[in-house]
């Protein structure tokens, strides 16, 4: 290695053989600068309704928070015909990965954020939250350890009740989907506690895929938990958006929304603010 970025990639397998790809960018330290520093990280988790992990939701976002002096890792868990739990544990999996190699990687191991896109936020909450605490133990994980520092959502599918993103679930639940106990216990509005870390989160109103009220009942479950939350609701713009960027624009054309673009700042601003030491 000779350089100021490592790159490298993992497999994570799936408990139903399904493989989970993890991939990392981490700064590495500078005689130069600061030779012992550790740094933030953030897991992110693309969405894709369960049935894809999409590129644009994916190493685009990687990059903003490494531009912004953050290690990076991405997580391309297993979808459909996977249910659940198997990619809860690939999550896990990354996130004790990354503790682990906390030194190595020249991470802070108590400050890890996952961001997690629609679908993906459902997955990312439901890593943070207690809604997984009692399917992690069963197979084996301490949740408090694989529980990351804070939880970072864009336009996240939250509900699985009447203003539920009904194919995230069926994806995710696959023979279970209209499994009243299965899918209250995938809902996470309802397992938000104590132990869930802070939460930044960001939607569109006009949000046709999602509805952006799966942002307002995760907020006031926050609320009523006493878990700090930061909220951003944009007035233009529709699902999917990414960065609303050209870059990640779909064909390099749709998604081009200059109102939410901000996000990235006030989230980088929310995690120096929420971890300052």
């Amino acid at each position: 290695y000779d350089g100021y970025m490592k790159y490298f990639e993992h497999e994570i397998l799936g408990i139903d053989g399904s493989a989970a790809k993890f991939v990392g960018y981490c700064l590495d330290n500078s005689e130069e600068i600061v030779p012992d520093r550790v740094r933030p990280s953030v897991l992110v988790i693309p969405g894709g309704g369960y049935e894809m992990t999409s590129d644009r939701e994916a190493e685009p976002i990687a990059m903003q928070f490494l531009a912004a002096g953050f290690n990076a890792f991405v997580l391309r868990y297993s979808v459909k015909p996977s249910v659940f739990p198997v990619a809860l544990l690939e999550a896990a999996d990354a996130m004790k990965m990354i503790r682990e190699h906390a030194a190595e990687w020249h991470v802070d191991p108590e400050v890890i954020a996952v961001i997690g896109f629609s679908a993906g936020g459902h997955l990312a909450a439901n890593l943070a939250t207690s809604t997984s605490a009692d399917v992690l133990e069963a197979h084996g994980y301490d949740p408090d350890a694989v529980r990351p520092n804070g939880l970072m959502l864009a336009y996240p599918v939250i509900t699985s009740g009447t203003l539920a993103h009904r194919g995230s679930f069926d994806s995710l639940l696959g023979e279970r989907r209209n499994d009243p106990e299965a899918l209250e216990s995938v809902s996470i509005e309802r397992h938000i506690d104590t132990k869930t870390p802070p939460v930044f989160v960001w939607h569109t109103v006009p949000d046709e895929v999602v509805p952006y009220e799966n942002t307002l009942m995760l907020i006031d479950a926050c609320k009523k938990a006493g878990v700090s939350v930061e909220a951003h609701l944009f007035p233009n713009g529709g699902h999917g958006l990414s960065l609303g960027t050209a870059e990640t624009a779909w064909q390099g054309v749709n998604g081009i929304e200059p109102s939410m673009q901000i996000w990235t700042q006030l989230a980088v601003a929310w995690m120096r603010r929420t971890f300052a030491r």
